[in-house]
């Protein structure tokens, strides 16, 4: 099949969740079948990163649009479109998406993420349109605008997720329009879609990881043991999770282990992030090359996550490296066959969640059952090799569902 991704952003170096993603896609797809990756990048740098993907399929990028703060609170106000969309927004990258249409007679283009799910292009004939779910995202607004009303300093972000929250519910809803059939990362977020469009078809292909990358290391014992945190440090979900462990849990936590550290990778810290290292036993390690190293000399992972939706890649590169996962009901959900206390420890207060963590800190033989168990689930459930081909399978009942799509009719 000749097939075209979407993307908001280049999918290399893959270092957030959605840039792994689509790199698998790309990278399992170019196996058996001919691939374009259309993407949004910042700038010149970005491109040559690509020189990776170049090998495996044909890549064409557009500078991503820059939208200033004023803009966006304009847009707040005026355009009923949400935030994400008005994002992704390019009368460049849809000039190149109607070229490439027009010369290239595509069997499947794809949406990856909401900001690119305004250039579908759903067709009597030609190619199979589809829109990759990375969230529902409406839910992860709606989370937003609950945990930020608890506190009335964030009472203005509560505002601006409520708006987009009704935004997002009405744009989600408008997809059947656009797509012939859409992917969500759990069964979760599928039902979720589901009641928004109930017309459109949906199938889950969930978040994955490669275990034979993420697979455990010998690592030597550090001189005092640390939790590791990693993920995108100035996402949202993310900065809420830390604040929330560092203010409720941490002090809890340092009080029964008193050399016990919290290690933070990531990228683009946030201010309110790096404040964190103020606190005695914190510590910002920032943007790494390779993050397995961190992973296989913590003493556990840690997942405080109040906000989101999905499957959490990073919590399944934990359970892949083997590692003790304590998690948040929320940072777990979308998992299917995960088992509390079988696969990793789950806590949904501070209390709990310090108690969990001092759990497999003094009992290092239930640690290591954890993260065996934990790997075993992701290797059945969420290798790449698995994902990719129940993503094309999705691909081929649609195409048969619609007897008219052909590559080249327009």
């Amino acid at each position: 099949m000749k097939v075209l991704l979407l993307a908001p952003y280049p999918p290399f170096p893959p270092r957030g969740g959605g840039q792994q993603r689509i790199y698998q896609f790309v990278r399992h797809l170019a196996r058996e079948h001919e691939v374009w990756l259309l993407s949004f990048s910042p700038h010149a740098e970005a491109d040559a990163a690509l020189r990776e993907l170049r090998d495996r399929c044909h890549v064409i990028t557009v500078r991503a649009p820059r939208h200033t703060l004023p803009r966006r609170v304009r847009a707040l106000v005026a355009s009923p479109l949400p935030d994400m969309v008005l994002r992704g927004r390019s009368t460049f990258l849809a000039a190149e998406l109607e070229d490439l249409l027009a010369r290239v007679p595509f069997d499947v283009v794809q949406a990856e993420s909401i900001e690119m799910a305004q250039y579908g292009q759903r067709r009597a004939t030609g190619p199979l349109a589809v829109y990759d779910a990375f969230n529902a995202e409406y839910l992860i607004q709606r989370r937003a605008c609950l945990t930020d009303l608890r506190r009335p300093a964030r009472w203005p972000l509560a505002l601006y997720s409520l708006i987009q929250w009704q935004k997002l519910r009405r744009y989600e809803a408008r997809l059947g329009r656009r797509f012939h059939g859409a992917l969500a990362v759990s069964r979760e977020d599928a039902a979720l879609l589901r009641r928004l469009a109930p017309d459109l078809p949906l199938a889950v292909v969930p978040n994955g990881v490669d275990t034979d990358w993420f697979c455990p290391l010998p690592a030597e014992p550090p001189a005092t043991p640390y939790l590791l945190f990693t993920g995108t440090l100035d996402y949202r979900a993310n900065i809420d999770a830390l604040l929330w462990f560092a203010r409720e849990v941490w002090p809890r936590l340092r009080a029964q282990h008193s050399g016990l550290r919290l290690v933070i990778v990531g990228r683009n810290p946030t201010a309110a992030v790096r404040a964190l290292t103020q606190q005695p036993g914190i510590e910002l390690v920032g943007e790494v090359d390779d993050v397995r190293p961190w992973f296989a000399a913590a003493a556990a992972y840690v997942a405080p996550m109040r906000i989101g939706g999905g499957v959490r890649l990073k919590v399944l590169e934990a359970l892949a490296m083997q590692q003790a996962v304590v998690a948040t009901s929320m940072a777990l959900e979308g998992i299917a066959g995960l088992r509390p206390d079988e696969h990793a420890l789950v806590a949904d207060d501070a209390p709990q969640f310090a108690a969990q963590v001092s759990a497999v800190l003094h009992d290092r033989q239930r640690a290591r059952r954890l993260g065996s168990a934990g790997r075993a689930l992701v290797r059945a459930a969420y290798d790449w090799r698995a994902i990719v081909p129940r993503m094309v399978a999705a691909w081929e009942a649609w195409r048969a569902a619609e007897p008219l799509l052909r590559p080249g009719h327009r």
